[in-house]
């Protein structure tokens, strides 16, 4: 297996990151998916293509399919198991297998995602990323994670050190001045029709150059 710069990359390359599979295949999140991304790209726009980072075997980008029938699909996943099943789903030549910080950005997607990602990715290497996100997107990015308002580590399945709570899309918003806050929401595990991981989410996009 590669080895990765940060403890967090490598845990999810592993292991972890293969048994995360199981847990989040289900028609009920395929359902749900639909059902948030109806609602969080609804000021998107037209959207012809779609990059997600963190993508595991698509269970996103698959709802995002329903709803843009036409719409080219790419995505960045570490872990091999996990991009082996994206890319039978969306072809080899759409997968990067291997860290978003090692991601080549060789061309912009209207939309950027990213899902219950920045959440587990460690907080020195977060400027980098946010930097990577921002590179990727021609104009729409939508942030997906938990939120509070300072950072906060807590435990993640018996692990320390996996999971940082923090408010992702303001300091994207504070570092890239270009960048307009769209729309916002909430969405609760306790839904009764379409349930979510207590996820908050937020669409930015990127303002026009002579704007």
């Amino acid at each position: 297996m590669t080895e990765y710069l940060t403890e967090q990359e490598n845990f999810w390359a592993g292991i972890f990151g293969t048994e995360y599979i199981r847990r989040n295949d289900s028609k009920e999140l395929l359902a749900s998916n639909l059902s948030f991304f109806s609602r969080t790209l609804s000021k998107a726009g037209a959207l012809k293509s779609c990059l997600e980072f963190g993508a595991n075997i698509g269970m996103n980008l698959r709802a995002i399919q329903l709803l843009y029938p036409n719409i080219e699909l790419s995505g960045v996943e570490i872990n091999k198991d996990a991009a082996k099943e994206l890319s039978n789903f969306i072809g080899d030549s759409a997968v990067f297998n291997g860290s978003i910080l090692d991601y080549p950005i060789e061309t912009q997607s209207d939309l950027v995602l990213v899902k219950g990602v920045l959440i587990h990715i460690n907080p020195d290497q977060l400027e980098s990323t946010y930097k990577k996100i921002y590179e990727a997107a021609k104009q729409n990015i939508l942030i997906c994670e938990y939120y509070n308002p300072s950072p906060v580590s807590i435990p993640y399945r018996g692990h320390r050190d996996r999971l940082f709570k923090r408010d992702f899309s303001g300091e994207m918003l504070d570092m890239f001045t270009d960048l307009e806050l769209i729309d916002y929401g909430f969405v609760y595990h306790r839904d009764l029709a379409f349930p979510q991981d207590d996820i908050n989410w937020f669409l930015i996009k990127k303002r026009a150059k002579n704007a």
